[in-house]
């Protein structure tokens, strides 16, 4: 089957994460359901252009986002790619075919202020395991600004007691040492002495269930999203803006951006810098009470 190929290759060779791997193959299978709807008689193979735009048109009229458009046509277009690699097609169908505009959409941080409030507040967090685990999975991530699933792929021994560090394996497999607060240190082997007097499993995990099983996506989300409601009324609270939030507060304390990229870790500045629009509109708070010309 050409698209198991093709997920195989992304593992083996491109050394992809397993996140990514099943975001493509999800794409490619929803293309692949859509196309043999058209004519089930024709396979993957023979996609011509006009059935790629016919299938674009397909998901804008179903309310798909630009956003989740332009990521079906990379799916694609890297598909075909590899077709054209192996000698399976001639050419791509995805020639000629371009992304969608994006509306740019600017996400706001949470503030100091509500992080504050968020951890100094009594009663936030229940007087349990999952109240402390949970605390302790949001005092991370927004002291840290790594991802959900670096953070769900989190082992016991990625942590350096010794040292004051995290070893975070991120996108593609690139490791990165993370340092951490003396604070987090103690909260962390806090954590992992209950976690050891709670379950006599062997599961490496750093954080577990209340059923002692390895974290999942949608259970990081669900305690970002309970706990931050609680403090704030944006209407994204997720936790990629916790890493978003990170950033922001390190950018407007004066960090280098080339030290946040790294701590982000990621490739390229033109990914960081899309975190630097909070710390612009803080440069026009401070310009526009300080400076004598601000409202002349």
């Amino acid at each position: 089957m050409l698209i198991q190929r093709f997920l195989d290759y992304l593992k083996m060779e491109k050394n992809y994460s397993s996140l990514t791997i099943k975001a493509y193959g999800d794409d490619l299978i929803d293309f692949q359901k859509f196309y043999s709807q058209v004519d089930s008689s024709v396979d993957l193979i023979h996609v011509r252009r006009v059935d790629v735009r016919n299938y674009l048109m397909f998901l804008s009229e179903h309310g798909f986002s630009e956003r989740s458009i332009n990521r079906k046509i990379s799916s694609l277009k890297s598909f075909y790619k590899f077709l054209l690699k192996i000698g399976e097609v001639k050419s791509s169908p995805l020639n000629g075919v371009v992304g969608l505009k994006q509306k740019n959409k600017i996400q706001i941080p949470f503030s100091i202020d509500e992080m504050n409030q968020l951890f100094n507040s009594d009663g936030v967090f229940p007087d349990s395991f999952e109240g402390r685990r949970d605390a302790l999975v949001i005092e991370l991530l927004y002291q840290t600004g790594i991802r959900r699933a670096e953070l769900i792929q989190l082992k016991v021994n990625d942590i350096d007691f010794a040292q004051n560090r995290i070893k975070i394996l991120g996108k593609r497999n690139k490791e990165r040492l993370l340092p951490i607060g003396d604070g987090l240190r103690d909260k962390l082997s806090n954590y992992l002495e209950e976690r050891a007097l709670r379950f006599s499993s062997t599961n490496d995990y750093l954080f577990l269930t209340s059923k002692g099983k390895a974290f999942y996506d949608k259970l990081v989300y669900k305690i970002v999203n309970t706990y931050l409601s609680l403090v704030s009324t944006k209407s994204k609270k997720s936790p990629h803006m916790l890493r978003h939030s990170f950033a922001t507060h390190m950018l407007n304390q004066g960090a280098d951006l080339s030290a946040v990229k790294e701590l982000l870790g990621h490739s390229s500045l033109v990914s960081t810098q899309i975190y630097t629009h909070s710390s612009i509109e803080q440069l026009k708070k401070v310009f526009n009470h300080a400076h004598p010309r601000s409202e002349k």
